[in-house]
């Protein structure tokens, strides 16, 4: 008889194929679900193959509008960022994956979800926060914690003579296991080779981007405009026209290409997981990387000190912290949310682009409704309404706790 249905995470790689097949063997009937969240994935092959290994049903559900508009656009708004590098092209996707998995196993009547995160990594952890957020009672089984799986499959090799074993066909080989996590943001990559930090990725092993020295030679220029803080209208040239482009998934879709064809959004760290464990990790995040850049930029114009500083210091940090520890289904972020609304109020203008050899660059900026910056006040040129002899008080005021300060490490004797 059987155990029951399980909604398993399906992606049609190597890990997910094997651990659909451990499922029947365990006695369980699975319903696979496949997110599409814009990688580069034949899905209706990934379909056939699910059934065809055993599963009752495979569901391929289009997440990539939610997964730009709820997730990508919040996080350019807040500009975030993990540990200064990482613009968390992975956990942003997490959410609306989880989300639709639980939809899914509620209308098949799964008693439980499952998915092929390793026992080392964050995604375990950011699913099943999900998961339980979601619906309290669900059952995870997670194979790469069971004894039963990780010690009959003790590395990828042994999931590829598995595979051999059971004619499951698979794209990752010996020769080239590294592990990769692709979106509409981004493309991650893992393991193998990877797992020594002072080995540089192989040239072949990127996806998504143009080596930077091989990209063309001249730049490429784009203009983008921003309501409220969110991408809002792209313009470029195509075949020597000019194109506009506002639809938010096309936009970003857009923007990538840009970044792609001209090396932007490569990097190589080692970054430190949730559960404590130190990671080498490689990342493409193209588009992403110049529709944040370019809303920094319109900030400067746009935002108040004090509210930026605020957002930096308190919101950017933990948001980010929170995307990627997973847990996006939590009050902490519903709070921050509404804060991230409530800075981009006034973030409306226009920005000048360049994508160049791997790099991106920020031509000009203007804002016909936010008058934050008067170049009449800050100008070398003229007088304006701020008088320079209105600073000496500004000064003197601030320096009299220096003044103090200074007095008492001299009577002390102490050097400044």
């Amino acid at each position: 008889m059987s155990k029951g249905s399980v909604c398993l995470a399906y992606s049609g790689g190597l890990d997910t194929s094997i651990i659909l097949a451990w499922l029947i063997e365990q006695g369980y009937d699975v319903v696979c679900f496949c997110a599409d969240v814009g990688q580069e994935e034949d899905f209706e092959r990934a379909k056939e193959k699910a059934v065809k290994i055993g599963a009752k049903k495979c569901y391929v559900e289009d997440l990539k509008k939610e997964f730009i508009e709820e997730q990508c656009w919040t996080a350019i708004q807040c500009n975030a960022v993990y540990e200064n590098v990482y613009l968390l092209g992975t956990s942003l996707a997490r959410p609306v994956i989880a989300r639709k998995q639980i939809e899914i196993a509620k209308k098949e009547g799964c008693i439980a979800v499952s998915h092929g995160c390793t026992g080392k990594g964050n995604d375990q952890v950011r699913f099943e926060l999900a998961f339980y957020a979601l619906q309290p009672s669900i059952k995870v089984i997670a194979p790469w914690r069971d004894p039963t799986f990780y010690e009959r499959f003790a590395g990828r090799a042994a999931l590829l003579d598995y595979a051999a074993e059971k004619g499951i066909p698979v794209t990752s080989t010996k020769a080239a296991p590294w592990s990769m996590d692709e979106n509409l943001a981004h493309c991650s990559y893992e393991a193998g080779i990877l797992e020594d930090p002072d080995i540089t990725p192989p040239e072949h092993m990127w996806k998504l981007t143009i080596d930077p020295m091989k990209a063309p030679d001249k730049p490429e220029d784009f203009t983008l405009e921003f309501s409220k803080g969110i991408p809002t209208k792209l313009t470029m040239e195509e075949g020597g026209k000019k194109k506009t482009i506002t639809d938010a998934v096309e936009l970003f879709l857009a923007v990538n290409a840009i970044a792609k064809r001209n090396g932007v959004g490569r990097i190589d760290i080692v970054e430190n997981r949730f559960i404590g464990i130190k990671s080498r990790g490689c990342y493409e995040t193209p588009g992403l990387t110049c529709l944040r850049s370019a809303h920094i930029d319109l900030e400067g114009l746009t935002l108040d000190r004090e509210v930026r500083a605020l957002r930096d210091q308190f919101v950017t940090f933990n948001y980010s912290k929170i995307l990627y520890n997973g847990l996006y289904f939590s009050p902490e972020r519903e709070f921050l949310s509404s804060s991230i609304t409530a800075s981009q109020i006034h973030i409306n203008g226009t920005v000048r682009c360049r994508a160049y050899k791997g790099t991106f660059a920020v031509l000009g900026r203007s804002s016909s409704s936010e008058k934050l910056y008067d170049m009449s006040e800050s100008s070398m040129d003229e007088i304006g309404d701020f008088a320079p002899s209105e600073t000496g008080g500004f000064i003197g005021v601030q320096a009299i706790r220096l003044k103090k300060y200074g007095s008492m490490k001299s009577e002390a004797g102490e050097r400044m």
